[in-house]
């Protein structure tokens, strides 16, 4: 196979599991572009007419919005039934929901925190639990997991003009375990030639962002500048393909060099 041609996604099943967001909107079009059939799905259902009228704007690609809540097995295992049903298999998921429950930083409600992790920790378990037994079964598969750079950091309460007073510590601890956790599943499940692998991504800038604290950043990355509306895209590709099938377990940073510098 040629090396250009191991890129392709085409025949391949994509499912994207929270795909809406600055970060999940370049992982499904990247799927989609690459030629995956791909599913995004979301836990508002009255949101999902809108998700799927955002992508329909692009009719080269194959891009359905589904409704799943990662909180209740039961949407999960429907999702799967109907992935098998409509194609026999599934590909590819990527675990990019992320729900930010705490609302005060450290002196939070110990509830909030509680909560957070029902969502993004055991929420994710039971995702990758449900597709990646399908995958173990079928003897193939691409797990990637959407970590972030804060997973391998502490705080920098230099950014911010408040300190650090409303950074979330839930966020670190579930963002540092995916980092682990991608070790176990790609152990688990790596004797079926599935692979598992976790990219930690830096900020994104987008007009929510204040100039100052773009400023800033750049400061910190190598180079000098955060990540745009694409530069997620070639990784995602990589390792959802042929490309990168010797590598799982692994960690990525996708962050201009800010966890190098």
């Amino acid at each position: 196979m040629n090396v250009l041609d191991s890129f392709s996604l085409k025949g391949k099943v994509a499912l994207v599991v929270g795909g809406t967001g600055l970060y999940g909107r370049q992982v499904t079009s990247a799927l989609a572009e690459a030629g995956a059939s791909t599913y995004v799905t979301t836990r508002h259902k009255d949101q999902l007419q809108d998700v799927k009228q955002e992508f329909k704007q692009d009719e080269s690609v194959d891009i359905h919005a589904l409704y799943m809540d990662q909180t209740k097995e039961d949407t999960t295992i429907k999702v799967r039934d109907n992935l098998l049903k409509e194609h026999g298999k599934i590909d590819i998921l990527v675990n990019n929901a992320v729900a930010r429950v705490m609302e005060t930083g450290w002196n939070s409600d110990t509830a909030q925190f509680s909560q957070s992790m029902e969502i993004n920790a055991t929420g994710m378990y039971s995702v990758t639990k449900i597709i990646g037994n399908v995958m173990y079964e079928q003897k193939s598969g691409s797990i990637i997991q959407m970590g972030s750079m804060m997973g391998m950091i502490g705080p920098d309460g230099w950014l911010y003009d408040e300190g650090l007073k409303d950074s979330p510590p839930d966020y670190f601890f579930h963002k540092g375990g995916m980092v682990n956790f991608t070790k176990y599943v790609a152990s688990y499940y790596g004797q079926s030639n599935v692979r598992c692998n976790c990219i930690s991504p830096g900020g994104i800038e987008s007009y929510r962002t204040p100039p100052e604290f773009v400023e800033r950043y750049n400061t910190r990355t190598m180079l000098n500048r955060m990540a745009n509306d694409t530069d997620i895209k070639g990784i995602i590709v990589f390792l959802a393909s042929d490309t990168s099938a010797y590598i799982t377990g692994a960690n990525i940073p996708v962050d201009g060099g800010y966890t190098a510098k």
